[in-house]
């Protein structure tokens, strides 16, 4: 994913030399429908999702190569509660670095200002 035009940061050290990062929708409907093929029962389907997310969003820091190849990579080499703790993570800074549309006016304001091209950069707009 690009850099959100929204976000302040579009990932966070785990300090360990793996990042999480923020992800486009597209890749959060597709951790979903993988979690769904993963998941044989309902129960099972917190656990896939966040495996799945964590294989999109879970990134090595010196490349920004996937850790792991798919969920079911996540949920072969991490534990339940190693899972958990990463995906709370991850939801933490989601929120706290997108904050999605429930923006303040000023908030909001800051947004535009912050994203319009400057009048030295020369582009139109469209960089």
């Amino acid at each position: 994913m690009g850099a959100s035009i929204l976000a302040g940061r579009d990932r966070f050290s785990l300090d360990n030399g793996m990042d999480l990062r923020l992800l486009s929708a597209l890749e959060v409907l597709q951790a979903r429908r993988e979690a769904g093929e993963l998941a044989r029962e309902d129960r099972e389907r917190a656990l896939c999702s966040n495996a799945c997310l964590l294989a999109r969003a879970l990134e090595r820091t010196e490349d920004h190569s996937p850790v792991f190849a798919d969920g079911r990579a996540v949920l072969a080499g991490l534990t339940v509660e190693e899972i958990a703790a990463l995906a709370g993570r991850w939801s933490r800074f989601c929120r706290a670095e997108d904050p999605g549309p429930d923006l303040s006016e000023e908030e909001l304001e800051n947004v535009k200002k912050n994203s319009a091209p400057s009048r030295e950069s020369g582009c139109g707009g469209g960089c």
